[in-house]
């Protein structure tokens, strides 16, 4: 199976340059792509039999008119604008069929800068590495700040984040061996606590940006001192881009220890499918939501369930997890926001909200809730214990979302 692998990179100030130039190159590239695809779109409303061109007609007038008009090109990876062609083409693709917004010219000086390199020829191998370096076309060898696996690469990506430059490959690897008796387990995410397991396991939320916050303030307001497109508004821009940057780090390795136990050590995880989106319209929780990083926690337990031969399984949304006792009883009332204990007020059990929640994600299908969809939500409800329950305290029915634009479920 294919596996992608980022770290960073230590050039010296030759091979920066060549990095920025390399960015140059695919940016120039990128946009004037966009604005022949725009002229076209302007074409078409008068012609409707006019095309858009495609990445290879593209790629033919960059290769007949654009080169030629700029000897620079010649310096850099021929690689580098052949896929900024195909990346805009790709985004247009998306904007016509209403999935994603028109593509926006690049700006130069952002610090997101990119460009994409590929392998060469058995001849001529443009990409290789011993572990400690790796060796890059038109560049040379850049020393890496940890080992890569010595393996073959056909493409990278280089791009820079805060002023500091990364690469990104991606190589095959055999699938890892896992026990055959791993259990299955429910994961309720939240806001105070980063998860809470079914087992009783509770993971911290580092909750980096709120420690950062009043830091984050005072290198803005820096910022905004300082003279537009003067060398010191530069150095705060970078100063405040490397604390973003360390706040991202702080969250993603939170989240990369927590999905990789789940994933490695569970036959299947079983997590609600949040609608993420919607929750962060409540501009009271939305910091606190995005700090959790909850679609990178899904987006990460999709590829790693796979590593590891595991199942993922979204529970639906609209299953009110804390709301129901977690005992066999399935009793249900309602949980406010503020209220952080379950008392059940048939069997008397008493537990967190969030173990309770987690506890009742990893007992999902077994007769605790039924949608309303379904022909057995007219009869009656099954318990957990196997017993049909048709009193009308004990029946479990599709409900409004628990979390809106108004409240959330943490």
């Amino acid at each position: 199976m294919l596996l992608s692998f980022k770290t960073e990179l230590k050039p010296n100030n030759r091979q920066v340059t060549w990095f920025r130039q390399h960015c140059g190159v695919s940016r120039h590239a990128y946009n004037w792509a966009n604005s022949i695809i725009l002229e076209t779109l302007t074409l078409r409303e008068t012609d409707k039999t006019i095309k858009i061109p495609s990445a290879i007609d593209l790629h033919k007038r960059l290769v007949a008119e654009i080169k030629p008009a700029n000897p620079w090109y010649y310096q850099s990876s021929k690689a580098s604008p052949q896929q900024a062609l195909t990346e805009v083409r790709t985004a247009w693709d998306r904007c016509l069929k209403k999935v994603s917004k028109q593509p926006r010219f690049k700006k130069k000086g952002k610090s997101k800068d990119s460009f994409y390199l590929e392998q060469g020829t058995k001849a001529k191998p443009g990409i290789s590495n011993d572990g400690n370096r790796i060796k890059l076309p038109k560049i040379g060898w850049v020393r890496l700040h940890e080992p890569l696996p010595i393996t073959a690469v056909h493409n990278c990506v280089i791009s820079r984040t805060a002023d500091r430059w990364f690469i990104a490959i991606k190589y095959e690897i055999e699938q890892p061996t896992v026990s055959l008796d791993r259990p299955s387990i429910g994961v309720d995410i939240g806001i105070k606590e980063l998860a809470v397991t079914s087992d009783g396991k509770v993971f911290a939320n580092p909750k980096a940006y709120r420690k950062m916050s009043k830091k984050l303030k005072r290198l803005q307001r820096s910022v905004s001192r300082k003279v537009k497109g003067s060398k010191n508004r530069a150095k705060a821009v970078t100063k405040l881009a490397k604390l973003h940057l360390k706040v991202s780090n702080i969250r993603k390795d939170a989240i990369h220890k927590l999905t990789t136990y789940l994933a490695k050590n569970h036959s299947e995880v079983k997590i609600e499918d949040l609608n993420v989106k919607a929750f962060l319209k409540n501009h009271k929780l939305a910091g606190a939501i995005a700090d959790c990083g909850m679609y990178e926690f899904k987006r990460q337990l999709e590829y790693k369930t796979e590593k590891f031969n595991s199942k993922l399984t979204l529970i639906d949304r609209f299953f009110p997890s804390s709301q129901i006792c977690s005992n066999c009883c399935n009793h249900r009332h309602k949980m406010p926001l503020k209220v952080r204990v379950f008392e059940c007020l048939d069997c008397g059990q008493v537990q967190d909200r969030d173990l309770n929640a987690a506890k009742n994600i990893g007992r999902w299908f077994e007769g605790i809730y039924i949608p309303e969809h379904s022909e057995l939500a007219v009869s009656s409800t099954v318990s957990a214990c196997g017993v049909g329950k048709p009193d009308s305290s004990h029946v479990v029915a599709t409900v409004k979302q628990e979390v809106n634009t108004k409240s959330t479920h943490v």
